[in-house]
């Protein structure tokens, strides 16, 4: 074959295009197309580079001129990658429709169509997508794990597990599929069974704004998974100071407070405990623990040189490395505690307020990390909340601390609650101002943990489906005898659960009037239980 065969071009353009050596491929295309500017393939490969620089306006027309030439599979599917780069749902759809009119039994037509569907919550659309990405794809272990997503959200954990396990079998080393699976496990008690999928949780790590952030932490030291430890020693002799372990910080700030209870237990088996603190817990983790427990402190960062530490164990591994059942999670509050006298300046604010003889509810209706998918059905707008605030025989206490504008409420609303939150800054502070609550009502978010931690009575307001750390069909938690779930009875319905926590608040804590007719023996609506 001659090297001056078009043919040869594109296949050493093609191979260039994977080495990323994408100043050959603008060669060898050019070259192309000045022989045969209506070579589609090359065309298409001319817009692949200009996805690849950000050009998506520019890619888009060489893609749609390479598919009026010879429309083909693989131009359809970098048109829809084009349109779900700048976020155009709809046209991305319509380009996989017209994929799919020309070859209906394409899979990869199929999967698209229902990460898509999915994405746009068209659940009963995206089951039906994947279904038949799996009838032209059997062995497509990432179409049966997110079909077993799709089952989780809608509530139907059965056929979640079924396709988490299918996508294990299909793919061993498919570690979404053992994440989630884990979850699943862990949100229907099976924890034991659960911990070692748990494990692989990393790969579903998302930074701030949403994006993934699937690193495991590194250090060179053995993971302590519940070992005696004296079995293991880096010095082949165990030091006359006895072993130290080393505990990584992972994930959320609720994560670290429902966690950090493992810290003291730790020290039953190790001389000494770091934990590597995220600043905003630093003062609270001082105050409540490290002054209680000497043998364990705080640190900034992992050690550059970990020569001082025998072991190491993430935060989230420590459960599995004691052995952690539904029947013996270690749930004696309180295990954190606000500072006496910051606890008292609150005291003598609310004392000065107008009625200070009303119940204090602490209120929290948002989650941070708005750009997770998880936080757009775990948080409520203010507008949501906001009924429930109109309940006047309470005094609500602002807890939400959040930059993002959105979730703040307007200044008319504003007059709904007492806010002091300008001057919490971390979450000493916070404990500080909930110690002089009767109430916290929160969602699923890090302030739920820190006043359930604390021994406060706490209502979560738990999505549909929710965080494994929840269970399923439970209103209670062994996790933390005072806090109280109130479940949406269906995906996305608020409306049910406010009205719930109302009648709820009604019956905690009576009217004024209604109180006073109690007195006087006359029957009301806050005489049914609690």
């Amino acid at each position: 074959m001659s090297s001056d065969d078009p043919s040869v071009w594109y296949e050493e353009a093609v191979e260039a295009y994977h080495a990323h050596r994408f100043s050959v491929v603008q060669t060898l295309v050019d070259r192309i197309l000045g022989h045969d500017p209506e070579h589609a393939h090359a065309l298409h490969l001319r817009g692949l580079l200009a996805l690849v620089s950000n050009q998506n306006q520019v890619a888009q027309r060489w893609v749609e001129r390479a598919i009026d030439i010879r429309p083909h599979p693989s131009f359809y599917n970098t048109l829809y990658a084009i349109h779900l780069s700048v976020g155009d749902f709809d046209r991305a759809v319509q380009t996989l429709r017209q994929g799919l009119a020309l070859y209906p039994d394409f899979p990869r037509f199929h999967y698209n169509m229902a990460l898509t569907l999915h994405h746009l919550d068209c659940p009963d659309e995206a089951v039906i997508s994947y279904r038949r990405t799996l009838e032209l794809d059997p062995d497509n272990s990432e179409a049966c794990n997110n079909l077993g997503l799709v089952f989780r959200e809608r509530g139907a954990f059965g056929d979640a597990q079924q396709y988490y396990r299918r996508a294990i079998t299909l793919a061993p080393t498919n570690l979404s599929a053992r994440s989630n699976l884990g979850n699943l496990l862990l949100a229907t008690g099976r924890y034991e069974e659960a911990w070692p999928y748990f494990e692989d949780r990393w790969v579903a790590f998302r930074d701030t704004d949403g994006r993934p952030n699937r690193v495991r932490p590194q250090v060179a030291l053995p993971q302590w998974k519940g070992e005696s430890p004296c079995v293991i020693n880096r010095t082949a002799s165990m030091p006359e100071r006895g072993a130290r372990l080393l505990v990584l910080h992972e994930q959320g700030y609720g994560d670290s407070l429902q966690f950090v209870r493992y810290l003291p237990l730790a020290l039953e088996r190790f001389s000494l405990v770091a934990y590597v603190c995220p600043p905003n817990l630093r003062r609270l983790y001082q105050q409540a623990l490290c002054s209680r427990w000497p043998g364990l402190v705080l640190l900034d960062a992992v050690p550059a040189d970990v020569g001082g530490w025998d072991w190491y164990c993430p935060l989230m591994s420590l459960p599995m490395a004691f052995g952690t059942r539904l029947d013996n999670v270690p749930a004696a509050v309180p295990y954190l505690y606000a500072d006496t006298e910051q606890a008292a300046c609150w005291h003598a604010r609310f004392a000065a307020v107008p009625a200070p003889h009303l119940p204090r509810v602490g209120v929290v209706w948002a989650g941070g990390h708005s750009g997770w998918a998880e936080d757009k059905v775990r948080s409520l707008t203010f507008a949501q909340i906001a009924p429930l605030l109109a309940l006047s025989h309470v005094r609500w206490i602002n807890l939400q601390k959040t930059d993002d504008p959105e979730k703040r409420p307007d200044a008319a609303s504003k007059a709904l609650l007492t806010d002091w939150m300008d001057e919490v800054t971390d979450f000493a502070d916070t404990a500080a101002l909930i110690e002089n609550l009767d109430l916290v009502i929160s969602v699923d978010t890090s302030v739920a943990h820190l006043a359930a931690a604390m021994g406060k009575p706490v209502w979560l307001l738990n999505r549909f489906a929710g965080c494994w750390r929840w269970l399923r069909g439970r209103d209670d938690s062994p996790w933390y005898p005072s806090l109280r779930i109130f479940t949406q009875s269906q995906r996305g319905n608020w409306d049910d659960v406010l009205a719930r926590v109302a009648v709820a608040l009604q019956q905690r804590f009576p009217p004024h009037d209604a109180r006073c007719e109690e007195e006087r023996g006359l029957p009301h609506a806050g005489n049914q239980a609690p």
